[in-house]
């Protein structure tokens, strides 16, 4: 009677252990589901922040501070392979940069910027800026591109019609004076122009107003013409400030910017 007792206990204490040994399995199946279902979530989501990330540099960088305008470049001047082209319709002499510094001031809505233009660094970009100027071709134009990117944040202004196309009737090279490692500082004024053509530059300009990196295209960089001496401040205050529509990145300010006046000596 003893053994058969001492059989039965056995036999469920075995029951018992096997039951604790199966619900132990149980547990460490579903912890590690968990752990591969949470893995792949991390890889997924690692792999869309990256995909993200490198579709913004595409947009920002793909259409640079251009005329919808794109990449800019590293090199000074165009790579030995780049096509030479040639100066559109009536591009003043480079000479009339007269290798010097011009000053003068361009005026945004009621915000005077001081400027300095070097005609010695970037002689043709800085003698088109400054005809523009003398024959008053600025005042009554837009900022039409406002970026506020981390990392990339410009003013653009000077379209012909203020969507941002270029003037088909102008356009001059080649790209002069680009940031070898494609940082436009705090405070740059360079030329817009279309990606990958050293002959686009135009009537358009970009202010920096702030530290600004662009890529180089296989054309070279972004022809930067001088300096914003004075202003930078109110800029940001009055017009920066305000965003982007629609709460874009790029785009064209909520504070709609005129030039309304530009002088240069």
């Amino acid at each position: 009677m003893a053994t058969s007792k001492n059989q039965e206990r056995e036999a469920r204490e075995a029951r018992d252990r096997l039951k604790l040994y199966n619900a132990r399995q149980s547990v460490f199946q579903t912890k590690r589901k968990r752990r591969r279902r949470d893995n792949l979530i991390a890889v997924i989501g690692g792999l869309v922040v990256i995909a993200l990330a490198t579709g913004a540099q595409i947009l920002y960088f793909s259409a640079g501070p251009g005329v919808p305008e794109a990449t800019p470049s590293a090199s000074a001047t165009p790579d030995a392979e780049t096509p030479t082209g040639s100066n559109v319709g009536d591009v003043p002499d480079a000479a009339t940069a007269e290798s010097r510094v011009w000053t003068g001031d361009i005026t945004l809505n009621d915000i005077p910027l001081g400027i300095s233009l070097d005609g010695a660094a970037a002689p043709q970009a800085v003698a088109s800026l400054v005809s523009d100027i003398q024959n008053g071709y600025f005042v009554g134009k837009s900022c039409h591109r406002l970026t506020n990117a981390e990392g990339f944040e410009v003013l653009q202004c000077g379209s012909l019609d203020g969507t941002g196309a270029g003037d088909p009737d102008y356009s001059f090279g080649p790209i002069e004076n680009a940031p070898a490692d494609n940082l436009y500082p705090q405070g740059t004024i360079a030329m817009a122009r279309a990606g990958s053509d050293a002959y686009s530059n135009g009537h358009q300009f970009f202010i920096v107003y702030g530290d600004t990196t662009i890529p180089a295209d296989d054309a070279g960089g972004y022809t930067v013409v001088g300096t914003v001496t004075s202003g930078l401040d109110a800029l940001e205050a009055g017009i920066v400030a305000g965003g982007i529509v629609d709460g874009a990145s790029d785009g064209a300010p909520v504070v709609a910017t005129t030039i309304t006046g530009a002088t240069i000596q």
